[in-house]
């Protein structure tokens, strides 16, 4: 017999308004899924939480992770595969990544792109507003219906071209939406963006052409990629779809995914779309697992490039284990903002852009990610350029072999300096200000700053003083030096902003990140309960 979805619903509560177009994604029946994902997948979600906080006790003690003994059979079993591409997903040599504010998925859309990631995670700050209205505008924008006025200007889909396909990136496993309870606990980020994006638009995607399709960010384990692999199961077969159906892109950005690459395409092989190397969540992975080891102090963030030692290493291993797999292996983020008002900079820019995009094509990626939609015709060139079949899948790079040693050569030329240091608060602060307002992703310095970038600098702070590093001008970066200068750093800050910013704010979180003793596993967890609604007085809405 058929659950009851009056039973179902017991002890499910929404604590944040359900109005207007929300009330189409958020349904009766969409609820009941949403709390079958929880209660089917929550304590598995937890315990995989906590054995990342058991394997961190290990690396403290100076346990160094290595491939992992009891999945050798696994890694080394040529008959297996990922699956062949999905309708959309056979060509992505350039993907446009970003929030879900409808502008920008009209704009993403747009664009001369292959694909385009909308992104609830690292660039949208999950206010309960932008994680609701992100997926009406996608549900929208699937189904053709969301053109919009913005005062004098209209903002429309392209009719001339077939649109990029489109990808949803769920929030990652640690974090929470605090607006959706089920007995008495908030549902999983991830599951909350997974389950309302599939619930509602996966039949939809199939009859136009492509499919649902995820990525998949910040894991650290197999395991934790087995239960996607679960919780898409579950999915299909509650819909009544085709197991399969669904693919998701890992990003392996974090160090511990990359001694389980193959294990993490394997588990998800009926459903794998391949793997990104998410390289700014990568440095910070680095930083954070070892950040208690003095042989993993880095230099200014501008000296760990992707040419250095661990990144390199990372690189070739993630495109060599992806195409031995028959699945893509997808470049990183070019995060540059043209320079309107600076031609040498901005051909300057341009030039690092294009460099970087050389690099990885002639690495054996088979596309790359931009952030902005001017960049887009920048790589495009140099993949179609380098690149004339859809992907290079049949490039094996069988000249790699990459040991865990590769993997954790910290040898990086470059200096900690007290221009290092600022840059670092700059952006530190600049992107927590603008989370604590509710926008996920900021242009400092034409980049694209998000959380990934935030992370890396208050990381590498907090990395200088733990250990006492001295700067090249001779300075010991310790407790005093570092508050004295985020001061100044958020005083300029705040004196330049609107009023009414939230620099004072920003700041002092911060500070209790940067000095060497709290740190806190991901910022974003650390500001979250600033940005919501919920509280002892949070009226439920009726289901």
């Amino acid at each position: 017999m058929a659950a009851n979805p009056a039973q179902i619903l017991q002890d499910v509560n929404i604590l944040g308004p359900v109005t207007g177009d929300a009330k189409k994604i958020l349904s009766k029946d969409a609820v009941v899924f949403l709390a079958l994902l929880h209660r089917t997948f929550n304590s598995t979600r937890k315990a995989l939480l906590q054995r990342r906080n058991i394997r961190q006790a290990e690396l403290d003690k100076g346990n160094l992770p290595d491939f992992l003994p009891e999945t050798k059979a696994i890694r080394e079993d040529p008959s297996w595969k990922g699956a062949p591409p999905a309708p959309g997903l056979v060509d992505r040599r350039v993907e446009i990544t970003g929030p879900t504010d409808r502008k920008m998925v009209v704009n993403a859309l747009n664009s001369d792109v292959w694909t385009y990631m909308a992104d609830f995670e690292d660039s949208s700050a999950p206010t309960w507003d932008n994680m609701i209205n992100g997926q009406v505008n996608l549900y929208d924008a699937i189904r053709k219906q969301v053109d919009f006025k913005q005062g004098e200007k209209e903002y429309k889909l392209r009719t001339d071209r077939t649109l990029p396909t489109l990808i949803a990136r769920a929030r990652g496993w640690h974090l929470e939406e605090k607006h959706f309870t089920v007995d008495g606990e908030p549902i999983s980020g991830s599951l909350f963006d997974f389950g309302l994006y599939f619930f509602n638009n996966a039949k939809e995607l199939v009859k136009r052409g492509t499919g649902p399709y995820f990525y998949l960010p910040k894991m650290e384990s197999h395991l934790e990629a087995r239960l996607w692999n679960d919780v898409f199961n579950l999915g299909q077969d509650y819909i009544g779809m085709a197991r399969g159906t669904i693919r998701g892109t890992v990003l392996i950005e974090t160090i511990m995914a990359s001694f389980e690459m193959e294990e993490i395409i394997y588990e998800l092989r009926d459903h794998s779309s391949g793997l990104n190397c998410g390289r700014w969540d990568y440095i910070f992975s680095v930083i954070k697992r070892f950040r208690n080891n003095p042989n993993f102090v880095l230099p200014d963030r501008s000296a760990v490039t992707m040419t250095v030692p661990f990144m390199d290493s990372y690189v070739k291993l993630l495109i060599q284990t992806c195409h031995k797999r028959g699945v893509h292996a997808m470049g990183g983020m070019a995060a540059q903002i043209p320079i309107k008002n600076d031609s040498a900079a901005n051909d300057a820019a341009m030039a690092n852009v294009r460099a970087d995009k050389l690099r990885e094509v002639r690495a054996g990626h088979d596309g790359t990610w931009v952030a902005h939609p001017a960049l887009a015709s920048i790589a495009s060139d140099v993949f179609n350029t380098h690149m004339p079949t859809p992907n290079q899948m049949h490039i094996r790079r069988e000249d790699v072999y990459i040991t865990a040693n590769d993997l954790l050569n910290m040898n990086v030329p470059g200096k900690i300096t007290e221009e290092g240091i600022r840059k670092n608060l700059n952006i530190g602060l600049g992107y927590m200000e603008g989370w604590l307002r509710g926008v996920g992703c900021v242009p400092i310095n034409y980049l694209m700053e998000d959380a990934a970038t935030a992370e890396v600098s208050r990381s590498q702070l907090w990395q200088w003083c733990k250990h006492g590093a001295a700067t090249a001008e001779g300075k010991k970066v310790d407790k005093a030096y570092a508050t004295r200068l985020l001061k100044e750093q958020a005083q300029e800050l705040s004196k330049s902003a609107p009023k009414g910013n939230k620099y004072h704010l920003a700041a002092k979180y911060f500070e209790g990140q940067v000095t060497g003793e709290g740190y806190a596993e991901f910022l974003t967890s650390l500001l979250y309960n600033e940005i919501t609604n919920v509280g002892p007085s949070a009226p439920a809405s009726k289901l």
